[in-house]
């Protein structure tokens, strides 16, 4: 199977009794080559401004695993996303998830960021089943920006719209 790195993963008491190298654990666990490389290289780390009119903040967690992902995105006059920035505690495909987001909604209009789906997300990691989640909290992320930006707009628009009449 190409791109697996590893026919098993180690169980969490191996790593009580001995410590791992970077290419033994990766060689030991089920992840594909692209989850190691956001992973271990992720893209966007960070903060935006999110006081800003122009950054939207989704901030989503999965209780039953632990994953907490913040995402931001901050938005041009004409409705393009110029960049994306994202915090994520959580596993491995949890950060690989963020990571990737913020390269696709990068340059994207809103409309089009708000067509990336999980199952996209998933194939392009080749995430195992187990690991779905992690794709549905990063399009939550997605979502939830998406919405705090659309919210901090209404105020203006509302203005814009009061102007005119």
């Amino acid at each position: 199977m190409a791109g697996v790195l590893a026919k098993k993963c180690i169980s969490p008491l191996m790593l009580l009794n001995r410590t791992l190298s970077a290419p033994e654990f990766r060689a030991q666990c089920f992840y594909h080559e692209k989850v190691v490389d956001h992973y271990e290289n992720p893209r966007n780390v960070g903060s935006l401004d999110k006081k800003s009119k122009n950054v939207g903040t989704g901030l989503v967690g999965a209780p039953a695993c632990g994953d907490v992902m913040k995402l931001q995105i901050e938005v041009d006059d004409h409705g393009k996303i110029v960049d994306a920035k994202f915090k994520t505690f959580g596993c491995g495909s949890a950060i690989a998830s963020s990571s990737l987001v913020t390269e696709w909604v990068k340059g994207k209009s809103l409309a089009d960021a708000s067509m990336i789906k999980n199952t996209d997300i998933a194939k392009e990691l080749s995430l195992p089943p187990v690991k779905l989640h992690c794709s549905m909290l990063a399009e939550d992320a997605i979502r939830a920006a998406l919405a705090d930006y659309r919210l901090k707009q209404e105020p203006n628009q509302q203005v814009a719209a009061e102007a005119t009449n």
